[in-house]
């Protein structure tokens, strides 16, 4: 380990360890998703992570450091697993309808929080929808509620 550690200090590109993946359970696949929705229209914004933050502090318990921490590991998710359909799949029958229900309202207030409305950020959310399972009735009343707090 040490020796690692040394390689690493002189050349860090060749040292051999790297940052290991997070694990993809239901807490960072909610925090992937909401990189991906906030990431939808090309552009990551200070507002977006400041966001992003916010919501994975509150939803699990965390204080600020370990929020940003949390949200470092979900962009690494995030940007491992291609295929938005495969990160909401995790979620898709691990979590109960309250929780998808939450994690599209806050994904929907993620895609707000840079004032700006896209298209882009749009169909990636329609697509979540779908995914897990949230009617088109309920999951344009949770648009609107992120709207109106935005």
């Amino acid at each position: 380990m040490f020796e690692n550690l040394l390689a690493f200090f002189r050349n860090p590109a060749d040292a051999k360890y790297k940052t290991p993946l997070p694990q993809a359970d239901a807490r960072h696949a909610i925090g992937a998703l909401l990189v991906r929705a906030a990431k939808a229209d090309h552009s990551y914004l200070f507002e977006e992570i400041t966001l992003i933050d916010k919501v994975l502090a509150e939803r699990n318990g965390l204080n600020p450091v370990e929020a940003a921490k949390m949200r470092a590991a979900c962009e690494k998710l995030e940007k491992n697993m291609p295929a938005t359909q495969d990160i909401a799949d995790i979620l898709k029958d691990a979590v109960s309808v309250d929780e998808k229900e939450a994690t599209l309202l806050a994904l929907w207030r993620v895609v707000f929080a840079d004032g700006i409305k896209r298209e882009e950020e749009d169909l990636v959310l329609h697509q979540i929808e779908e995914i897990l399972g949230v009617s088109r009735e309920r999951a344009q009343q949770l648009q609107t509620q992120a709207t109106n707090n935005a």
